[in-house]
């Protein structure tokens, strides 16, 4: 018997597979032809499939290991895993168990799917949700205990198993647009909607009335506080939110990005909202068309602030990297300031939960540059709470802030300005 969902749950297994068997990142994997040609409604049910799968692998293995008598080889463990997800977390037995089954070659094979699955099914609905909250594997999570403490990680754990709601950024009302849309109005300014389903078919989307930003991710570039007629640098744009905010707030605005691919998506944003930007693909550390009035640094880091969202990053990544970014983090500051004239400010930001990729960097950055100075007096914008300004001057967010109006990304952003 066929099923209307089964290209979905296909699709889904190889985007599981991607993440888990060969450490690829789901922004790589959905963006291929493969899977982008796909219905827009097969996209977006094999894309959900993936993250609530991703999300519950640790759950998943839980309640399989009661079914098994050995670990099977990890395709078959991931159709198993996306199985009992699907069905702990609402998904009819018969239609999930029948096409998991059905995409299994060997009969052996295709038994004991039938038979795990089903046990599931009539088993262990009601354990998915007395099984503990999902962890983050120790390479991560050691660091972030260090430097917040077990009971706020755990806090964060909980943030990233519940997922996110869909934040938008208004390009002129931010209040109207949440009654036009049915959504709330954030203490920051940004809009929430909770089941916001297809993006683009969403009123206001054709004609560039706002764009998707999580809420924490606005805040950079309202920190800059862009002014009408200022030079303004947007160092590593893609995918573009922040790029949007500096033009609709009249700044004239230079996008800058190392890939052609991911600034070519800053253009179709510059002209779905009818906003202007100068665009161009260069390195951030070669570029020297100065002086800029203010220049934002959105740096590449380990992006550990947004597992809510991507919660592919914990099985894709190990940490090795770390120190590479650490130290490209800093070249950029450098570098950056270079760029820009006396008296001029710069915010540098990462979507990271590491002090190394914030507050260790603005401390850092301080020393190394006198008369630099953090200007904690920028951070006083509507909805920022001030226990979340931080020692040297910079602003720190977490997934487990905002805990009961769907929290945040992890964020760290602070304003620098040199002398002049």
């Amino acid at each position: 018997m066929s099923s209307e969902k089964r290209p979905a749950r296909r699709a889904a297994l190889r985007l599981i597979a991607g993440v888990v068997e060969r450490g690829e990142l789901l922004s790589d994997l959905t963006a291929r032809p493969a899977f982008a040609d796909m219905p827009p409604s097969e996209r977006a049910t094999a894309r959900r499939l993936a993250l609530d799968t991703l999300r519950g692998i640790d759950r998943a293995d839980r309640i399989l290991l009661r079914h098994l008598r050995k670990r099977p080889p990890l395709p078959l463990l991931n159709l198993l895993r996306l199985g009992t997800v699907e069905l702990c977390t609402g998904g009819a037995a018969h239609g999930v168990v029948d096409d998991l089954v059905e995409m299994v070659s060997q009969p052996k094979r295709r038994a004991m799917v039938n038979a795990v699955l089903r046990k599931v099914a009539d088993e262990d609905l009601r354990r998915w949700n007395d099984l503990r909250i999902p962890r983050l594997p120790g390479w991560l999570r050691d660091p972030l205990v260090a430097a917040w403490g077990k009971g706020a990680v755990s806090a964060m754990e909980k943030a990233h198993f519940a997922g996110a709601p869909l934040d938008l950024t208004a390009r002129d009302d931010p209040a109207a647009l949440a009654e036009r849309l049915g959504g709330v109005l954030l203490p920051t300014r940004s809009v929430r909607l909770s089941d916001a389903g297809q993006v683009s078919a969403l009123p206001g989307y054709d004609e560039g009335a706002w764009w998707v930003q999580d809420a924490a991710a606005a805040l950079p570039a309202r920190l800059l506080a862009p002014q009408p007629g200022e030079r303004v640098l947007d160092l590593c744009a893609a995918p573009g939110g922040k790029t949007l905010q500096l033009a609709a707030a009249g700044a004239e605005v230079m996008a800058l990005d190392i890939s052609d691919k991911r600034m070519h998506r800053v253009r179709e944003n510059l002209a779905r909202t009818g906003l202007n930007a100068t665009c161009i693909t260069a390195d951030a550390l070669t570029h020297d068309d100065g002086p800029y009035d203010a220049i934002l640094v959105d740096a590449p880091c380990s992006a550990t602030g947004t597992i809510r969202r991507h919660p592919d990053l914990p099985h894709a990544r190990d940490g090795s990297e770390f120190t590479t970014l650490f130290a490209l983090q800093e070249r950029m500051i450098d570098h950056a300031l270079t760029l820009l004239r006396p008296g001029g400010r710069l915010v540098f930001c990462t979507c990271s939960l590491l002090p190394d990729e914030g507050e260790c960097q603005v401390e850092a950055a301080l020393a190394r540059h006198p008369g630099l100075v953090a200007d904690p007096a920028a951070l006083d914008l509507p909805g920022v709470d001030p226990a979340w300004i931080t020692e040297e001057g910079g602003l720190r967010l977490r997934p487990d802030y905002w805990p009961d109006a769907g929290g945040m990304d992890g964020f760290y952003m602070a304003v620098l300005r040199l002398p002049g």
